[in-house]
């Protein structure tokens, strides 16, 4: 049974098989030019990628052929920036971060910090300006980048007018109206990087990822900058979790299935950005946070500097499957729900995202 997944990278797309009991690279789309993110076809939309190619700027394509072939569609684009606007970003698009789809409708996060909807498989993007428009937006700030951008778009299966996105740094807001109104999400959520009166403000949080188990979508997985956190509340309240060894890194992974069970990818925070003792490892919990394991058979136990992006670490809808890339065009890929890894390729583009294609069986 051949089944599917794609790897966005600084020199492509590829097209990612698994025939048996084995992945290989397929397909390569884009080659050398920046993939910074990947829309699946879903029943009401094509397949999507985003491109950043520097001075000629953001570019969509889409294909409705499996990969076959490509052609450009609609780029969002900011409305015209109101003279003697101070403290604010630019109002230009600098990369579209994360895209997501449900009931007829496309997502798409962006630096800096815009959110975007199209209702036509792409061929027009609507800024979502109740976002766009509060007042809090002002005080978002870059994390990582110069500018903050939305990163995380959940979407509840049950309905799909409720949306969570999340922003770095700017926390995590909620919409239960289809953005039409948003209210934020991240009480409990602490920024240690700030004063200690601020480091509870929900503005300024730093989630690097949020996860959502689509069949119990209240229970959402945040790895943040200063830690890790659960919500089994629809994010009313996040409660922080200990993992083992380091609570920092990028990427979460939330079991699609199953609410006790996540996947996480730790590193030495800040100045460092590499694995705990230079060996790589994902932890897994299987109890909603309580313990966490260390999975490591498969890969690399020393002088290894892999780093994890956010949308580095992915799972297949049946929560079996697990695929995850890093910074050194390393990929590996589990069939076991994390307990052993093996290597798909060493000699990748360094690994901006991973998305599944399907149910994998």
């Amino acid at each position: 049974m051949t089944r599917r997944a794609w790897a966005s990278t600084r020199k492509g797309l590829f097209e990612l098989l698994r025939e048996g009991k084995t992945w290989r690279v397929g397909r390569v789309s884009f080659l050398a030019d920046p993939v910074t993110m990947f829309l699946p076809a879903g029943p009401d939309h094509p397949m999507i990628a985003a491109l950043n190619l520097g001075h000629f700027g953001v570019k969509l394509h889409a294909s409705d052929d499996d990969g076959a072939t490509w052609r450009e569609i609609a780029t969002p684009a900011y409305p015209p920036q109101p003279e003697g606007v101070e403290g604010d970003v630019p109002w230009k698009l600098v990369q579209v971060w994360s895209m997501a789809a449900a009931g007829g409708v496309i997502w798409a996060g962006t630096l800096p910090g815009g959110l975007f909807r199209s209702t036509d498989r792409g061929e027009s993007w609507q800024l979502v300006e109740s976002l766009w428009n509060m007042p809090a937006r002002r005080e978002w700030m870059g994390g990582g980048y110069n500018v903050p951008g939305i990163h995380s778009i959940c979407i509840d299966p049950t309905d799909p007018r409720r949306v969570h996105v999340a922003i770095s740094c700017g926390g995590v807001w909620f919409t239960e109206d289809g953005g039409a109104g948003w209210r934020p999400r991240a009480q409990g959520l602490r920024a240690d990087f700030m004063p200690p009166e601020r480091q509870g403000d929900e503005n300024i949080q730093d989630a690097h990822l949020i996860a959502q188990c689509a069949s119990a979508p209240q229970v959402l997985w945040c790895q943040h900058h200063n830690g890790v956190w659960r919500t089994s509340n629809g994010g009313a309240h996040w409660s922080e979790l200990f993992p083992p060894l380091t609570n920092f890194g990028f990427t979460v992974a939330a079991h699609p299935h199953d609410p006790e069970t996540a996947w996480f990818v730790p590193a030495i925070k800040d100045e460092r950005r590499v694995p705990v003792e230079s060996a790589l490892f994902v932890h897994r919990t299987q109890d909603g946070g309580k313990t966490f394991e260390e999975l490591r058979k498969g890969l690399p136990q020393e002088h290894c500097y892999d780093l994890v992006y956010r949308h580095g670490l992915a799972v297949s809808p049946d929560g079996q499957h697990l695929m995850m890339g890093t910074t050194t065009g390393n990929l590996w890929a589990s069939s076991d729900g994390g307990d052993s890894w093996q290597t798909v390729s060493n000699h990748l583009p360094p690994v901006f995202a991973l998305r599944f294609d399907g149910v994998c069986g």
